[in-house]
C-alpha cells in the first residue's frame, strides 16, 4: 500500500466513524444484540446448564463465545454499508474520483475494525458485570483480543464482496443471518462440544468460529472445568486452535480481498 493509498484508506475511515458519531444508533444492532444474548444465556439457561454451580461456571464459560458471535456479526456491518453506498449511488461518486479504488474498501474495513474494538469493550464490561473474569496476564488477554480482531477483519471482506453483489443492505443481513447464525451456533460458543449429537460435533470441530473461541478462552483464562469440561479435543483444528484461525483468516483474505476489489470495479449504483 502507497503513502497515498493509506492516506485515502485513512480518509475513508474517518467518513465511516463520523457516521457513528453522528447516528450512534448504528452500533445498537452490535452491542444491545450481544448484551441481551449475555443475559439470557447467563441468567435463563446458565443455572440450567450449571445447576449445580448456580450458573457461576457457565458465565466464565460464556463470554469469549458471545465474543466471538458478536465479532462475525458485526462484520455485516461493513456488507450492509457498503450495499447502501452503492444503492444510494456514493460508489459510482468514489469511483469518479482520482483516488486509488482499494482505499474506500481498506477504510471501510479498517473502520469496522474500529466498531469491533469499541463492541469488545462494552462487552467486556458487561462480563464483568455478570461475573467474567480475565485470569491471565495483560499479554495474554490482548492476544486473546487480537486473535478475535483479525478474524471478524477477515469475515469483513467476505461481507465486503456480499455488500458490493446484492441489491440492497437488507438483502445483506437476510444473507449473513442465513450463512452466520448456524456458524455461530453449531459451535463451542455456548455449549462444550461433547454435548452436541455426532454430526453436529464433528462440523463443529471444524468450525473456523469454534476455532477462534477456544484459544481466546484459554488466553483469557476461562477454559471450562468441572462439569462444563469437554474431552480433550480428536481433530487437528482444536488441538492447533491458533494455526487453524489464523490459516483460516489468510485464505479468506487472500481470496476475498481480490473478489470485493474486482466486484467494487463493476458496481454501479441500482
Amino acid at each position: 500500500m502507497t503513502a497515498a493509498t493509506w492516506t485515502e484508506t485513512r480518509v475513508f475511515a474517518r467518513r465511516n466513524l463520523e457516521h457513528i458519531r453522528q447516528i450512534p444508533e448504528k452500533l445498537l444492532d452490535v452491542t444491545v444484540q450481544p448484551l441481551m444474548f449475555v443475559l439470557l444465556f447467563a441468567y435463563v439457561f446458565g443455572g440450567a446448564i450449571d445447576s449445580a454451580g448456580g450458573g457461576a461456571l457457565y458465565r466464565q464459560f460464556l463470554i469469549a463465545g458471545i465474543f466471538a458471535q458478536t465479532v462475525v456479526f458485526g462484520a455485516t456491518i461493513t456488507g450492509s454499508a457498503l450495499a447502501d453506498d452503492v444503492k444510494k449511488g456514493i460508489i459510482d461518486r468514489f469511483r469518479s474520483l482520482p483516488m486509488s479504488p482499494s482505499s474506500v474498501l481498506f477504510g471501510r474495513t479498517l473502520s469496522d475494525v474500529l466498531n469491533n474494538v469499541i463492541v469488545l469493550v462494552v462487552m467486556s464490561l458487561t462480563g464483568l458485570v455478570v461475573g467474567w473474569r480475565i485470569n491471565t496476564s495483560v499479554g495474554e488477554a490482548l492476544a486473546g483480543y487480537l486473535l478475535l480482531i483479525v478474524f471478524a477483519y477477515a469475515i469483513s471482506w467476505v461481507m465486503a464482496w456480499v455488500g458490493l453483489l446484492v441489491p440492497s443492505p437488507e438483502a445483506v443481513n437476510n444473507a449473513a443471518f442465513i450463512i452466520i447464525f448456524p456458524l455461530t451456533f453449531v459451535a463451542n460458543t455456548f455449549v462444550p462440544l461433547n454435548t452436541l449429537p455426532g454430526p453436529l460435533k464433528t462440523f463443529a470441530e471444524w468450525n473456523p468460529v469454534s476455532a477462534v473461541t477456544e484459544p481466546a478462552r484459554e488466553l483469557f483464562g476461562t477454559l471450562p472445568t468441572g462439569r462444563l469440561a469437554p474431552p480433550a479435543p480428536e481433530g487437528w483444528a482444536l488441538n492447533h486452535p491458533v494455526a487453524y484461525t489464523l490459516i483460516w483468516a489468510v485464505g479468506v483474505l487472500l481470496v476475498f480481498v481480490p473478489l470485493a476489489s474486482a466486484q467494487y470495479r463493476r458496481s454501479t449504483s441500482r
